[in-house]
């Protein structure tokens, strides 16, 4: 039976085939996935869910569709994507319940709203919540290890559970989410009182300083290699020279080395080439593996 029919009329509002992931994925590359579904409950999560694992379906879980570089050849299976529809947010006290789907900079701005600090590093993180528990996302200092509480969880039982910050396993752009692939429901974040005036001013502080620094005015994945133990990707790709180096519509940001930026038209293979390149380079100058921070997806 082909995938698409385990699903077809089984009563999911939001359901999409052979979609086009470049249409949700912020570095604008990505071939078509057989199934997206976009579930707006638990109760839906879980049913979709039970339909792949009773019938060996591969599923694969996304947000906001950064730090995913998907092949151009697409994904076959299925796509749960958890965004706009699964994205509420509520403060109580000094903590903040967010759906897994909803943007950072959203619950930053929660945050705000309810005049809590220690969020502000996470308000330009251009991703949804549950990519960065997966990732343990972090900026200018600040990591998603330092404000979680406790996080919702599916596992793979398909039991409903709540796992502590102690138990969550959070390292250098892992966790337990990640590890075992566990799918996200919500956060709750522990913050602190503070003051509204100064929160916003730190906000914006940081904000422009990714500006100022990060080529935002392009597709991109955002920071395309993880951090080598002693160095910084950006340096060591700029003393190679790199600083802009293009092919076809794939380029080295010129303002942040950093980044590999989609142009306009470059493809997921203009895009790993690239990469490639880079990976080479820097290991010839400087004996240094580069290691992707974004994830690759997709089938040959």
């Amino acid at each position: 039976m082909d995938i698409k029919d385990y699903f077809i009329d089984k009563g999911f509002k939001n359901i999409l085939i052979d979609e086009e992931l470049k249409n949700h994925t912020t570095f604008r590359v990505g071939g078509p996935v057989d199934v997206m579904i976009q579930p707006e409950d638990e109760e839906e999560i879980l049913r979709v869910l039970k339909i792949a694992k009773d019938n060996n379906i591969k599923y694969m879980v996304m947000g906001n569709g950064s730090n995913m570089l998907v092949k151009d050849t697409g994904i076959r299976g299925l796509m749960i994507k958890l965004n706009d529809n699964f994205n509420t947010i509520r403060y109580e006290d000094s903590s903040i319940f967010a759906r897994s789907g909803a943007l950072l900079s959203s619950v930053s701005n929660k945050a705000l709203e309810a005049s809590l600090k220690g969020m502000e590093f996470a308000s330009g993180i251009p991703g949804a919540l549950g990519g960065a528990i997966t990732m343990n996302a972090g900026a200018y200092g600040g990591e998603m290890k330092d404000i979680v509480k406790r996080v919702k969880i599916i596992d793979n039982n398909l039991e409903i559970k709540w796992i502590d910050l102690e138990d969550m396993n959070f390292a250098y752009r892992t966790s337990k989410v990640k590890q075992e692939k566990l799918l996200v429901l919500e956060v709750e974040i522990r913050l602190e009182k503070g003051n509204k005036e100064e929160i916003e001013k730190e906000m914006n502080r940081l904000n422009e300083e990714r500006r100022k620094k990060q080529p935002l005015e392009f597709a991109s994945g955002g920071s395309t290699f993880k951090r080598p133990e002693g160095y910084f990707a950006g340096k060591l790709i700029d003393d190679s020279g790199l600083r802009g180096v293009r092919y076809k519509d794939a380029q080295v940001s010129e303002k942040h080395c950093g980044f590999v930026i989609n142009r306009g038209s470059a493809t997921c293979e203009d895009i790993l080439t690239l990469i490639k390149t880079i990976q080479k380079t820097v290991r010839d100058n400087f004996d240094v593996e580069l290691e992707r921070e974004i994830m690759l997806l997709g089938d040959d």
